[in-house]
């Protein structure tokens, strides 16, 4: 007889462990918020001064106009390590990266890293938060802490996102196929037409469904929270391993959101009956437009987000869901104790209405 088990990781086993002392952080800030630049400014120059660490900032951080103007920033500038986006390739120079904004920071923590990601702290200093676990107030303490390697992970996965266009195989000199590692989702609409999308689905190559609708969401699990729980999807704890598939405003009352598997391969094409192109956007940039034709494979990347928790992987999204979604706020209901009397002086003001309107038909 045939027996199969499998071991269940525990969340809790992993933890930040590293291999060498980091020597390198990346900071990133919030563009275009005032009250980011002191934390920004307080920050940076105790790594410097303190920690004794290179430290990498955008190119467009050393322009900023608020920035130059500091006093303290002044102190620091000349030490700073700078970069940019898209022309610079961080690979390999950096160990370790700290967000100070809200989640849109380490969205474009994952967006720079487009193969492995280094153990990114993010700190709360914008709206929401969801993603961001870290208070900014003793910041000391909590760096030290990390550094040491007293933390917990999540590794958050990301998507494979690749756009095949339909005359790639027949043109052999076309530029490279798009091909981006996605955080949250890679939305497939309708765009500005007034059209229904009309959208094939596929499954490790087996068709699954046509969708007819605004359009799609395929999700990782740190981005069930995100626009795919606003269209309606459950919300996922990251660990899990999966891809969800979203529609969004369906034209059927019976299309609910699924969740398949990790491992598989999902292909989005357009129907060939669609009256529309389509838009295909990642975690809300780079937004294309799909033909009759073209595809968009999605798998799940072998490379993860290192995610580094303020507590632990449980807490953490826990305290995110009642802190920035208010998941399960109602009123406590009584015990039947506390109602008694408000039912007894019910009953009494029930009876003495009663004998009032008696006197007054009388």
């Amino acid at each position: 007889m045939l027996y199969v088990s499998r071991t269940i990781q525990d969340p809790a086993s992993q933890r930040l462990t590293w291999y060498k002392p980091p020597l390198t952080v990346l900071v990133i800030k919030k563009v275009r918020d005032v009250s980011v630049l002191q934390p920004f400014v307080q920050l940076v120059k105790w790594l410097i001064e303190e920690k004794h660490m290179v430290v990498f900032v955008e190119q467009t951080v050393m322009d900023d106009t608020l920035l130059i103007n500091n006093p303290g920033f002044s102190v620091v500038k000349e030490k700073l390590m700078t970069f940019r986006d898209g022309k610079d390739d961080l690979t390999d120079k950096i160990d370790f990266i700290i967000c100070l904004g809200g989640d849109g920071t380490l969205l474009y923590a994952s967006l720079l890293f487009q193969q492995s990601v280094p153990p990114v702290m993010a700190f709360h200093l914008g709206s929401l938060g969801f993603l961001t676990p870290f208070e900014f107030d003793n910041f000391q303490e909590q760096v030290t802490n990390v550094l040491e390697g007293h933390a917990a992970l999540t590794l958050r996965s990301r998507l494979r996102c690749i756009i095949v266009r339909k005359n790639d195989e027949l043109n052999r000199t076309s530029k490279p196929p798009t091909n981006l590692l996605v955080l949250n989702e890679v939305v497939i609409d309708r765009g500005p037409s007034p059209y229904l999308s009309n959208i094939d689905l596929f499954l490790d190559g087996k068709h699954i469904t046509s969708v007819q609708g605004d359009g799609l969401i395929v999700s990782t699990p740190t981005g069930s929270t995100a626009y795919a729980v606003a269209a309606g999807a459950s919300m996922i704890h990251p660990s899990v391993p999966a891809i969800m598939v979203t529609p969004i405003c369906p034209h059927s009352l019976s299309f609910r959101p699924i969740v398949v598997p990790a491992g598989v391969e999902l292909k989005i094409m357009l129907n060939s009956d669609a009256r529309s192109t389509a838009c295909v956007s990642f975690d809300g940039r780079y937004q294309q437009e799909m033909h009759v034709g073209d595809s968009l494979r999605v798998t799940t990347s072998v490379y993860p987000v290192p995610s580094i928790c303020a507590q632990d992987q449980i807490s953490d999204w826990f305290d995110s869901l009642a802190e920035c979604l208010h998941w399960n706020v109602r009123k406590r209901q009584k015990h039947l104790d506390e109602l008694s009397d408000l039912t007894h002086s019910s009953s009494n003001d029930t009876l003495d209405s009663l004998d009032h309107t008696d006197q007054l038909d009388s």
